[in-house]
């Protein structure tokens, strides 16, 4: 464990904001392997938005006991104990109160002196106004990463998710048009309306902008720009070309249900085109 057990609470120098279903689990996974990084041992802290969006308020306390029991588990398939100053630091940010301005710095209280500390949340790039504006003040040295994805691929993958979550497969293709009129598909890639927000108070210093599909194409690429950004040294990462959440093949998405994806999502691939130009946007794929 790269952990100091009397380290002090403190606030993180990078986050990952989104998007969701655009590799920010790989780019956590990657970095955590960083010598000069310090990762928590769950990946989405959820801070900035369980006080700005009221509706995640209802699943974080089950996102962090599920957090929780994922690492308790990954000790015991070692066959090992969970060391004492892990269950302590799980004790602490896993009791009341939590999300306080406190709480946030006590999460990154391990990291060694001198390591930087990471913070990826993709739901953080669904923050209305007020809440990125919080960021730029609470934060005002941090740098942040921002992945985007093809809009009808990342609305695909988002559904696939939650179809397997819910056990739920649909049968014809009506009840696949039906599911894909789920308003979080259309939010969670709604670049149009949060990619403005982030850029109203970061310019390309503190915000990168990364198209998803160079992680399939060139991912050790990726990661190079990412360093660079982050003003890290080059380091050799393990399993870089392996996918975190495999797709569900099982789950074939008609031509129909994407078809009505691409009309509803059409007035984003003409922003992504006018913001970042054609050739970030042919680098999705």
């Amino acid at each position: 464990m790269n952990w100091d057990p009397e380290g002090k609470p403190r606030k993180p120098d990078f986050l990952g904001i989104g998007a969701q279903k655009a590799g920010t689990t790989w780019l956590s996974q990657m970095l955590g392997q960083h010598p000069d990084v310090w990762t928590p041992p769950f990946k989405e802290v959820q801070f900035f938005n369980h006080r700005f969006i009221e509706e995640h308020r209802k699943w974080l306390p089950w996102h962090f006991r599920r957090g929780r029991q994922n690492i308790e588990k990954r000790w015991a398939a070692r066959g090992q104990e969970m060391p004492p100053d892990m269950v302590r630091y799980l004790d602490r940010v896993t009791r009341e109160p939590m999300f306080t301005n406190h709480w946030y710095k006590l999460v990154f209280a391990p990291a060694p002196q001198g390591a930087r500390t990471i913070d990826v949340t993709p739901e953080y790039s669904t923050l209305p106004p007020e809440g990125v504006d919080f960021v730029s003040k609470f934060l005002p040295q941090a740098k942040f990463v921002y992945i985007i994805r093809h809009p009808v691929d990342r609305a695909i993958s988002q559904l696939k998710m939650n179809l397997t979550r819910a056990r739920r497969k649909p049968r014809t293709v009506e009840d696949w048009l039906a599911e894909v009129e789920a308003p979080e598909l259309m939010d969670r890639g709604d670049y149009m309306t949060y990619v403005p927000r982030w850029n109203a108070h970061f310019g390309p210093d503190r915000l990168l902008y990364l198209p998803f599909g160079v992680i399939a194409r060139d991912p050790l690429g990726f990661l190079r720009r990412v360093e660079s950004f982050l003003d890290l040294p080059p380091h050799d990462y393990r399993d870089i070309g392996k996918k975190v959440f495999a797709s569900d093949n099982a789950l074939v998405v008609p031509d129909q249900a994407r078809a009505r994806l691409r009309e509803k999502l059409e007035p984003q691939f003409g922003f992504l085109d006018q913001t970042f130009g054609p050739e970030f946007t042919k680098a999705f794929r």
